[in-house]
């Protein structure tokens, strides 16, 4: 008999009950300018699944602690009410309109816009909008404008307030770019015409471009047509390339820049330079490269950085730091702009080849108890080790209210198991002070399983949307002078 998937045992497996919780223990101090609340997302399996199971199928839950007032005042985790998961609650049914007839798992990331809570996933289905209390809404279209895919990591300029999404449905052949206003208000969409049918977690967001990865993961029919829940494989044959696609340009193409065959999931950060762009990102050698397309690949994850000559059409790989890392967060101020600091979460237990019988014996596969933060004006790479079993993955920034403009002048925070209670806390680090000691431990009751992303929402997002679309503009283009495109792709 197989041993069951790394990802339903350990650190990963699922908690089994909703809890809610309020004036919660803490050791140490909150700052009094955290108000707001820190929300993530993760797979947790509800055994409403595939009987293949794929981690990246499990039903979504939404974690989250609300802080104010030198308070941790309450903890949640729900359930996204999908269709399939309320039937399995035994719940009313729910009949949704989502897009395309997909009701696929809402469960990679978390996110505030326009007043609104949105669960994200990727692949084709609608956010899903959550009360305050993370209780869920329904698929949100914002007023039936959405009609194309969402990304799951979708990026707000920072100076516009706008949201950018550049989404997919899986097999298709195009990839969706939206672009939403502080308000809510959609203000641009239009589809991007692509060589094949590549999976695109993420992309980056300069002043004037979006940076697109189309690299060799793409959806394979005939495992589809068997009935792969997740048919997606390495392709080693297809071309990895990172596409230019200028905001201001409605109905613009994007010029290509071929690279080696590369994966990556997350982008760190990237921005405009005289001669062209440059992205950091968080690289693998290869991805979903076993035959079932479950969360294997051969290397382990490092940070790099690419420099796209604009005008000779040449790309310039390096490597920022080796060591295995993943789940890169930087200061959302500097979005699209240069960035000093970077936050990774350490991925040690990757080995150099996953085979199966590897996978059944391993556990927190991808995460460990080390985070980076980064310097790339110094150079200098600091380590901060939690205990062993603390099992922490990615850490998000907040900036200090009332604060300077430095990028760590603010806060780290993120879930940590606490082996000897069973139960996880949330951790409140100086961002600035990184290797000292921590400002809080927010005690939950119950344990936080490992996961994937979400954001910190301020109260003044929570309480209120934005009465119009002023500030909503197209990019500056005159911020920086645009070189003519020379690409080396189709």
């Amino acid at each position: 008999m197989a041993r069951p998937s790394p990802y339903r045992r350990g650190h990963f497996a699922p908690v089994r009950e909703e809890v809610t919780a309020f004036d919660l223990p803490v050791t140490g101090t909150i700052p009094a300018d955290l108000d707001g609340r820190y929300v993530r997302n993760g797979p947790n399996a509800l055994g409403i699944e595939h009987p293949r199971f794929h981690y990246y199928l499990g039903a979504g839950m939404i974690h989250g602690v609300r802080v104010g007032g030198g308070r941790a005042q309450w903890y949640r985790n729900r359930w996204v009410r999908q269709a399939p998961v309320s039937r399995a609650l035994k719940e009313p049914r729910r009949t949704y309109g989502v897009l395309g007839g997909m009701d696929a798992a809402s469960n990679i990331n978390v996110i505030g816009h326009a007043g609104k809570t949105l669960s994200l996933t990727e692949g084709g289905t609608l956010p899903f909008e959550l009360t305050d209390e993370l209780d869920t809404v329904g698929p949100c279209d914002f007023g039936g404008s959405l009609r194309g895919a969402m990304s799951a990591h979708p990026k707000v300029d920072p100076l516009t307030g706008e949201l950018h999404s550049l989404g997919y449905f899986a097999g298709s052949q195009t990839v969706d770019y939206t672009v939403i206003a502080a308000s809510g208000k959609l203000i641009r969409s239009e589809s991007i015409e692509l060589a094949h049918r590549p999976m695109m977690h993420d992309f980056a967001l300069t002043t004037n471009y979006l940076v697109l990865m189309d690299l060799p993961v793409t959806f394979h029919a005939l495992s589809a047509v068997a009935g792969d829940p997740f048919p997606f494989r390495w392709s080693p044959r297809s071309i990895a390339r990172l596409g230019l696609l200028r905001r201001g340009d409605s109905h613009a193409q994007p010029t290509w820049f071929e690279i080696e065959p590369v994966w990556a999931y997350h982008t760190v950060n990237a921005h405009d330079t005289s001669s062209g762009i440059v992205l950091d990102v968080v690289t693998h050698p290869s991805m979903f490269s076993g035959r079932t397309g479950e969360i294997s690949g051969h290397g382990s994850p490092s940070l790099e950085r690419f420099a796209i000559d604009t005008r000779t059409g040449r790309v310039v790989r390096q490597t920022l730091d080796d060591r295995p890392q993943e789940f890169p967060r930087v200061d959302d101020r500097v979005l699209g702009r240069p960035h000093r600091f970077a936050y990774t979460a350490s991925a040690a237990a990757f080995v150099q080849t996953w085979r199966p019988r590897e996978l059944d014996t391993m556990t927190d596969v991808e995460f460990d108890n080390v985070l980076y933060k980064h310097d790339f004006v110094s150079g200098r790479t600091l380590r901060r080790s939690f205990p062993r079993d603390a099992a922490i993955g990615e850490a998000i920034f907040v900036p200090r209210r009332g604060g300077t403009e430095a990028e760590d002048d603010g806060y780290l925070l993120g879930y940590v198991h606490d082996p000897e209670r069973g139960a996880s806390d949330l951790v409140v680090l100086s961002a600035a002070d990184f290797a000292g000691d921590e400002l809080a431990r927010i005690h939950l009751p119950s344990r936080v399983p490992l996961g994937l992303h979400g954001s910190w929402i301020p109260t003044e997002s929570i309480a209120a949307t934005a009465s119009s679309d002023e500030g909503s503009r197209e990019p500056a283009l005159h911020d920086m002078a645009i070189p003519p495109l020379a690409g080396n792709g189709s």
